[in-house]
């Protein structure tokens, strides 16, 4: 479609590491429309992912769940009369505040009942079980070969962080006395989709002394908002000297230095899984209740554990059979076993 529109609006993915996996079209965006003024629509709690990106021109953050807010957004959408709107959201929503706030072209996935809204767009792959999994990064890029932009070869995702987020980094890791030479691993045991994706604190707990043991490192707990007694509780029950990162509310901006820094991130199957692969750092993914099929691109340095079991994948957020054998079938051995291996291939203290 050979069309230069001036003003660009993008409705980004609602969970971090969709939106994670959604920079690929960002910057095809931003390449195909240099001369565009590109507004990125984000929930508010996701708004440090894209922060200080060179995608966007300016950044709403996204509240429609109430009435006030819903008219809000179609207020300010008017107000910068969009040429061309980009749902990356599957939502109903998303679709009908754009046709409200006057956006001359709306495109996205032909799904959710919203297809009368949108000028046109791509359709999901059909399956028997409804819609066929496949990476989120080619699910997104489909919109950019959907509008004829030049798609690049590579895809992988990528973050960005300003040098104030840098310093801000630094600072907090001397309060925590790791040193430029130190080796650092990160474990993030929690995850905001719902108890279904948490392996247990003692497992994480107990990976965690078998990592001191092995490479006297130091050793980083992620706790985001809610997860403070995870958190809590793997420190109680590991011998390890872990540093528990709660206390400090990391924001989703700072923690993409914070990862960074890590030679290697264990985490349950959720956001800072995939700033890890955004730079390039090995992780392992303790998988359990969702499908692989969705992350199943940019491996190079990820381990997913999964054990199959009959009645997985659900994509529930909690066990609707109370015992997550999914999840507690996989040993803290299994993890530490595969995290020697993934950093012997790099050669990081393997």
């Amino acid at each position: 479609m050979n069309i230069q529109p001036k003003t660009v609006l993008v409705f980004c993915p609602n969970w971090v590491g969709d939106v994670v996996m959604a920079t690929p079209v960002f910057a095809c965006l931003r390449n195909s429309y240099p001369k565009a003024r590109i507004v990125g629509v984000i929930r508010r709690y996701a708004h440090g992912v894209i922060e200080d990106s060179p995608w966007f021109d300016s950044i709403i953050d996204c509240d429609d769940k109430t009435l006030k807010g819903f008219r809000s957004l179609v207020k300010v959408i008017r107000s910068l009369k969009p040429d061309m709107a980009i749902l990356m959201s599957n939502s109903f929503r998303c679709a009908l505040i754009s046709k409200l706030g006057n956006v001359k072209k709306i495109y996205g996935y032909k799904r959710n009942g919203r297809t009368f809204l949108l000028s046109d767009g791509p359709k999901p792959i059909p399956c028997e079980n409804g819609i066929l999994p496949v990476p989120m990064v080619s699910y997104y890029m489909e919109l950019c070969s959907f509008l004829n932009l030049k798609v690049p070869d590579q895809t992988e995702p990528k973050l960005f962080f300003s040098s104030q987020i840098a310093q801000k980094g630094e600072n907090l890791l001397k309060k925590y006395n790791i040193n430029e030479d130190d080796m650092v691993i990160g474990l993030n045991p929690g995850a905001k989709f719902g108890s279904s994706k948490c392996w247990s604190p003692e497992k994480f707990a107990k990976l965690s002394e078998l990592f001191e043991e092995k490479f006297e490192c130091k050793i980083l707990l992620f706790a985001g908002p809610g997860e403070n007694s995870i958190a809590e509780s793997i420190v109680k029950a590991s011998k390890a000297g872990v540093i528990n990162t709660g206390p400090d509310k990391i924001d989703l901006s700072l923690l993409k230095y914070i990862v960074k820094r890590c030679q290697l991130l264990v985490t349950n199957d959720t956001g800072p899984r995939h700033y890890a692969v955004a730079f390039d750092v090995p992780v392992v993914v303790v998988m359990g209740p969702t499908d692989p099929g969705y992350t199943d691109a940019n491996l190079e340095k990820t381990i997913v554990l999964r054990k199959e079991l009959d009645c997985s994948p659900c994509h529930k957020p909690k066990c609707p059979l109370d015992h997550h054998n999914c999840m507690e079938m996989i040993q803290p051995g299994e993890v530490f076993k595969e995290s020697i291996e993934l950093l012997g291939k790099f050669d990081l203290r393997g």
